[in-house]
């Protein structure tokens, strides 16, 4: 559909790196050649996105046959930028998203995204179910409405550790890339090491070579996790576990919920319920085994932050290699929160660089992004971004 390309010129006047530029001339970044390399490498991929137009005919009815011609026809190849936690990957990629002349455009975090595809085949079927439609195969129809919202899809943190996403990944972006999607995507791992000792990985593996069609794959080797140097030290990660830990919890529990009467609450979710044993306004309190000792995903805490922006969850234990299930949670959990600029007030046997025992697998890879969100979701610039999203706490 042309009308993305139509409203810009083929020779963007400021680019991702002039952006960088512009922040490390003013203080706010040291100078990092890998930042600067791939803000380059953004560059190419905005002016190859500028110069894209669909091949239109001289006559009167031209726009009739251009429309109908696929728009995978030269559309340039996205980007996967993989490299460790808080090294610029998803600061390069913002900057990216919002310089992209594409008017269908996509940010999401990958959890979140996968969430909306689900709902989206549950409502095909249900519309199958009820006659409304003769396509059983509800991927096509789900992929060609998500192409008509966003041709351009940026992903944050891309991981896989759930089956039905690793099932339906393959078949969703060959749809997807047959319609002519471009996909940007962060993530701490290379593709060859996605959903690695998943279950079935072997009905993924195809996604994997899908993927390599069609983004360049680019490691971003920056030696500064730049998240560390935000930490605030705000006490909001109680550890070790014991006394103390709980008083603190209370005291802080007090004194958001002044005030307000404490109850607990049920949330209505896809025909299921979701126990909140205790919630005041915004504010709601878990123990670790209500939030990841159970059978919950990230679609699951995706609709808890709907309904609450400060959480608070007591007693996280030592991950060790018998709890690999409530490992995969506990990153989901933080994922979303992190995304979501909720506060969160936690108790935990350790710190967190200290709480997972074995390294090994997907999990161990993945947990480095989850002990520097939850650094930086101590810092006071998180706490600013989540006070302009929801006010005041």
């Amino acid at each position: 559909m042309a009308k993305d390309w139509d409203r810009v010129s083929t020779h963007p006047d400021r680019g991702v790196s002039d952006r960088l530029a512009d922040l490390v001339a003013s203080g706010a970044l040291q100078p990092d050649p890998a930042q600067k390399a791939m803000a380059a490498r953004f560059d190419r991929l905005l002016g190859a996105v500028h110069a894209q137009r669909p091949a239109r005919k001289s006559s009167a009815l031209g726009w009739l046959f251009a429309s109908r011609k696929p728009e995978t026809a030269g559309a340039p190849k996205g980007l996967y930028i993989h490299g460790g936690v808080g090294r610029g990957k998803t600061m390069l990629m913002d900057m990216f998203f919002e310089l992209s002349p594409i008017k269908r455009k996509r940010r999401a975090h990958f959890h979140e995204f996968m969430a909306d595809v689900h709902d989206r085949i549950h409502k095909h079927r249900q519309k199958l179910k009820a006659g409304e439609t003769k396509q059983a195969d509800p991927v096509p129809p789900v992929a060609a409405s998500l192409i008509e919202e966003a041709r351009l899809l940026c992903f944050d943190e891309f991981s896989v550790t759930d089956i039905a996403d690793a099932m339906i990944l393959s078949r969703l972006f060959g749809e997807l890339f047959q319609r002519g999607c471009i996909l940007v995507a962060t993530s701490n791992v290379e593709p060859d090491n996605l959903y690695k000792d998943g279950l079935n990985r072997g009905l993924f593996l195809p996604f994997v070579d899908l993927l390599k069609q069609h983004v360049e794959i680019m490691p971003l080797d920056s030696l500064t996790d730049y998240r560390l140097e935000k930490d605030s030290g705000l006490p909001v990660f109680r550890h070790p576990l014991g006394d103390e830990a709980d008083m603190a919890m209370d005291a802080a529990w007090r004194r958001e919920t002044a005030g307000k009467a404490v109850t607990a609450q049920t949330i209505s979710f896809r025909g299921r319920r979701i126990a909140v044993p205790r919630a005041a306004g915004r504010v709601a309190r878990f123990s670790f085994a209500d939030l990841c000792e159970r059978p919950l995903g990230a679609a699951d805490y995706l609709e808890i932050l709907a309904h609450y922006d400060t959480l608070f969850i007591d007693h996280v234990p030592l991950l060790g290699a018998e709890k690999r299930n409530e490992t995969k949670r506990f990153i989901n959990l933080v994922d979303t929160i992190y995304d979501h600029r909720a506060r969160l007030f936690a108790s935990a046997a350790a710190a967190p660089e200290n709480l997972l025992v074995t390294r090994k697998g997907t999990e161990g890879f993945e947990f480095d992004r989850t002990v520097s969100r939850l650094i930086e979701i101590r810092s006071t610039e998180y706490l600013d971004d989540h006070e302009a999203r929801y006010g005041e706490t």
